[in-house]
This record gives C-alpha cells, structure tokens and sequence, in this order.
C-alpha cells in the first residue's frame, strides 16, 4: 500500500538530526539562528497552517457538495475528495508497522530500493498535483468549464486537473534526472499538504495515541536500535540514497559512461546553509506531517465550534481569546525551537517527536479543560454534525 511505504520512508527520516553536519567546533548561539534552520522552521509552519486551511475548505465542500446533491450537475463536477480518518487500532498498528518497515530497509534497501523509488515517484506525483491543482483552477478558468474529461477505466478528470497531473509528472522526473535538493524539497512540500488535508484525526484520544505511539517508536529507533543492530539504524536508513533508475536503464542498455545521480528519498525537507558550505538543516515528514493532523484536528474543531455557536465570547476571560489552533501552532513552534537546539548541543540524531509531541499536545490538553471542552474533544467532538461516518470518509487501511 503506498499510503504505508510513505510514512514509513517519513518516519525513516523524522529523526534525523536538525543540523547533522560540518558542525561548529564549539556551540555559538549563531548555529541557531542559521539561515537553513529558519527555512526549515518558516517552511514547516506554512505547510502545516496551509494544509490545516485546505483541509477546512475541503470539509465545506464536502457540505456545500452534500447540501446540493439533488443537483446532479454540481455533484458530478465538483465532488470533493474522500478524506481518510485514522481511528484507535490504525493508530496503535501505525507505529508497529512503521518499525516493520523500518527494518525491511535497513536489510534489504539494496533489493528493493527500486520499488521503493517507483513508489515514491507515484505518491510524490499524486501529492504536488493536489498541491497545483487550485492555481490550475485559477488560471484556466477563463478558458474552461469545469467539465470532466473521460479517460476510460482511470476515471474523469477536469482540465486544470489533468494539467495539475501532467506539472507534477514532470517535475518528478526533473527530480529523478538531477537529484537537486530543490526539487525534492518542492515534492516533499506537496507530500505534507496532501496528507495534512486529506488525513483526519476523529478526536484528541486517537491524537495522542497516535503521536504518543511514534514518540516511542522514534526514541527506541534513534536511542536504543544501535544496541541490538550495532549502528543506529534509523540514521543508517535516513542517510541512505538509493540508485537512479536512470543509471540502472543505461547499464541494461551498455551506456556504461552515463551516471546518473543518487537519489536521496523525499521525505524530508533539506536546506542549504548561506553562511557555511555544506552545511544543511533538515526536517523529516513526519515532524511535519504528524503534528499538522493535530492542528487540522483543532483547527475543524474550532470551525464547528463557530458554526453551531458554542463559544463562550465572553472578554473578560483572557483564556477564551486563545483559540486552540493557536495555542497548538505555538507549542509546535517552541518545540522545533528546542529540537534544534537539543540537536546542536548534542551534536548527533535527536528524536524530534521527543520535543514536538509535549509541546503540541499538553497545552491543548491544558487549555481545553480549562475552556471545558476536553470531554468533547477526547470523545467525539464532531458527532452531532455526522462528520466522521462511513458514507462520507473512507478508512484508513494500514
């Protein structure tokens, strides 16, 4: 299933040190404040806040499609994507098989690193053209009305969809000619999006089972995996790059002169440092990934909120002027903070979910029962709205 071979290769990576090499010979606060740790740190917050909205406006599409669906033009031509919802057992097997996974590459990476290019190549081009296809909407608006085009037994498509399909195919193979971190990074960008929009966490148990279960599985695979394997073995897989197909193709057909460059998996977001060469910052994923489904959580959370009219608005309470999706984005932004912090002082691979988690999750626990609504939150909190129910998602299959 590609939905699992990506986030075992973002859980791979997640790990990974923020700054992990040509490290300073002594610790200056200047490390921190490194221009590749302030591309990660802005990047991180804009695709996690940029998909936490793209999937509100999902949710409202998906109403406006449900309340029009007598009108079978406006449902054929403008149905919105199933979401998929991770519910308690998918949230409790995730991290198992992530460490499966985990291990069938540290083994067999060799063997199977062509299965697990073409399958990076598949989502990374299903995940950018999510990402392209509102601007494709945008820009062929005036030449295009919205009708589906039928392509057989691989379903119909709209114009700007099916340009959308067609930029994403060639930068992924941009990518698979050159190698650049840039292209990469520009893949991995529409990964985060396409899975913090269309992933849905149904309440805050499943969220911090989920996330308390990778915090495990990052700190037994970073801190402890050497002492049964001899090497850390999520460093060893994060710090791999596989074979480009390109050179394998070339050695099949003699062109023995041809190589092609490796190929270091998307699943994580690389900078280059300007003030010292060869130096990159680097955020796996799953730093990103993960805590982005918490706040699209809230941030739904919130709307409905809005839309049933339960806020208490007093002004007086200072607390009731923190939203939660705020609270949320800032306990993530300190706990990146701190991360990379950990990592400059320690000088090796730190469990970023070790910070991340704690930071995301304790004041929304906090500042929700202090509002009084963790019960509603940790139960079913979009019950009443019949949200999270099998006629509108499709579960997610781990």
């Amino acid at each position: 299933m590609l939905f699992d071979v990506l986030l075992t290769i973002s859980d791979v990576v997640e790990t990974q040190p923020i700054s992990e090499q040509n490290v300073y010979s002594r610790y200056s606060i200047f490390t921190i404040i490194d221009s590749s740790h302030l591309s990660t740190f802005v990047i991180a917050l804009i695709l996690i806040v940029y998909g936490s909205f793209r999937a509100l406006d999902l949710d409202k599409a998906k109403e406006s499609s449900m309340s029009n669906k007598f009108l079978s033009e406006t449902s054929s031509n403008e149905q919105a994507p199933h979401s998929h919802v991770i519910e308690t057992m998918h949230a409790i097997a995730l991290p198992l098989g992530a460490s499966i996974s985990l291990i069938i590459m540290f083994f067999f990476f060799d063997s199977l690193q062509t299965v697990f290019i073409l399958c990076t190549a598949i989502l990374a081009t299903m995940g950018f053209a999510y990402l392209l296809t509102p601007c494709c909407q945008v820009i062929l608006r005036p030449c295009s009305d919205n009708t589906k085009i039928s392509f057989g037994i691989c379903g119909r498509y709209t114009l700007s969809e099916i340009v959308a399909f067609s930029l994403s195919v060639g930068l992924v193979l941009i990518w698979i000619i050159t190698g650049h971190w840039l292209f990469m990074d520009v893949i991995a960008t529409g990964l985060c999006i396409s899975f913090i929009a269309l992933v849905r966490l149904p309440n805050l148990k499943v969220s911090a089972l989920l996330l308390l279960g990778l915090v495990i599985y990052d700190v037994f695979w970073v801190y402890f995996s050497h002492y049964i394997f001899t090497t850390n073995v999520m460093v060893r897989v994060a710090t791999r790059e596989a074979e480009n197909p390109l050179t394998t193709i070339a050695k099949r057909l003699n062109f023995d002169r041809y190589r092609a460059p490796r190929l270091s998996l998307p699943g994580k977001i690389v900078f280059p440092s300007m003030q010292h060469q060869g130096r990159f910052s680097l955020l796996g994923l799953g730093d990103i990934i993960m805590p982005g489904l918490v706040l699209c959580f809230v941030l739904r959370y919130e709307s409905r909120k809005r839309t049933i009219n339960l806020y208490n608005n007093d002004p007086l309470l200072l607390i009731n002027r923190l939203t939660y999706f705020q609270c949320s984005l800032f306990g993530y932004c300190a706990g990146l903070i701190t991360a990379t912090i950990s990592s400059e002082i320690f000088k090796c691979a730190q469990p970023a979910l070790l910070f991340l988690v704690p930071f995301t999750l304790l004041p929304l626990l906090l500042i929700a029962y202090l509002k009084g609504d963790l019960n509603s939150m940790w139960s079913d909190p979009f019950a009443e709205n019949g949200e999270i129910s099998s006629s509108s998602c499709k579960l997610l299959n781990v």
